[in-house]
């Protein structure tokens, strides 16, 4: 691969040369025979990542934000949402559900922490909820929520009630068994745990999803995003027959299926396992260097990122051009009052599962290097 600042913000993350290599598969029609297969091996493998059987994946040309402008097909005017709030992009999705007519009920934690389990038995008790949203992992504070649990308390209270997860920041890179937690929607894109560059909306919906959309009783307002389209191009691609709505992104496709192909080649399990254990050392080494997580406690902190406090006297306009100088990109933060107070570093994707690459490694030299050099004494 060509020289270059590593890019380890939470997402794009870096590329392997193979899914580099596909993203330059020569000019190819969307319906070519060569292409079929590959779209419609990309759809049964996504469903293998999140460990599902039954789910109906949607793989679609956008930016992630189109699996938020997806939710178009679940809700129906004045429907009832209760949102699990654990920064910036929990904000941002509850304000594009609005925008469907969706009645937004809040549970916030503080910065680094999320609702408990019991304010959301609590919010529960207190109406009925087309739909519960939560953010798995957080970009803008590296904080993660337990899914599971989530997921088996809607479910136990209000079988019918929708558990809809933004998985942005976690497919490919957290524990995710879609199946057997109980979950319905999954909203991810190409550019962070999957390892393929930007512009992939990946949505993967249960059975108890599709079934709602189907049985709603007005259309759903929306056109690029209507499942009425788009169903009918999944179902037909992954039985290997070309159909039409929008032209799909081939090259993109060709990047995902490749890096794919190279996730699903082991048990999913040794994926988690390798990103949990990377994560839980460059934690400890953030706290060997005095300071602190935005995360505020291990089970709450992320296996694909961290969220990272700044020291006294060190400012984001110092840090990141210095570690920037040194040949690591890294990324400031983003909370609204707070962005200017921490910064942020993606482990995920190559990055972490081949080692020899020295990804990390270098991550926690340059920003040893550059704490020192600007002043910061452990």
């Amino acid at each position: 691969m060509t020289p270059h600042k590593l890019c380890m913000i939470p997402g794009p993350i870096e590329f392997s040369e193979d899914v580099l290599q596909a993203m330059s598969t020569p000019a190819t029609s969307h319906v070519d025979p060569n292409f079929v297969p590959i779209f419609g091996e990309s759809i049964e493998m996504v469903r293998k990542v999140v460990l599902s059987e039954t789910a109906q994946p949607f793989i679609v040309s956008g930016s992630c934000t189109l699996g938020w402008d997806m939710m178009v097909n679940l809700l129906e005017q004045g429907d009832e949402v209760l949102a699990l709030n654990t920064g910036y992009f929990g904000d941002h999705f509850s304000e594009c559900l609005e925008v469907y007519g969706a009645k937004i009920t809040t549970l916030r934690a503080e910065v680094g922490s999320r609702p408990s389990n019991a304010a959301l038995k609590e919010a529960l008790g207190q109406k009925k909820y087309k739909m519960v949203t939560v953010t798995h992992v957080d970009t803008s504070t590296g904080v993660l929520s337990d899914i599971k649990a989530i997921a088996q308390t809607v479910k136990s209270i209000s079988p019918e009630t929708l558990v809809v997860v933004d998985g942005v920041c976690s497919v490919g890179s957290e524990e995710i068994r879609f199946d057997s937690w109980g979950l319905d929607i999954i909203i991810s894109g190409s550019q962070k745990g999957l390892g393929v560059p930007p512009g992939l909306s990946i949505v993967v919906a249960s059975q108890q999803a599709i079934n709602v959309y189907k049985t709603r009783t007005t259309p759903a307002i929306s056109y690029y995003s209507n499942w009425n389209k788009w169903l009918p191009i999944m179902q037909a691609y992954e039985s290997r027959k070309p159909a039409y709505f929008a032209t799909p992104a081939v090259q993109l496709i060709y990047a995902l299926h490749t890096s794919l192909k190279k996730i699903t080649s082991e048990p999913m399990e040794v994926r988690f396992e390798k990103h949990q254990q990377v994560a839980s050392k460059f934690r400890q080494t953030v706290r060997d260097l005095g300071l602190k997580t935005v995360a505020q406690c291990e089970e709450c902190s992320a296996n694909g990122m961290t969220a990272v406090w700044l020291p006294e006297g060190i400012e984001i306009p110092q840090l990141v051009p210095a570690l920037a100088k040194k040949g690591v990109q890294i990324a400031g933060g983003i909370l609204n009052g707070l962005a200017g107070k921490y910064f942020r570093i993606g482990h995920m994707g190559i990055s972490v599962t081949e080692p020899e690459r020295g990804h990390i490694d270098k991550v926690v030299e340059t920003l040893s290097e550059s704490l020192k050099e600007l002043g910061y004494k452990a």
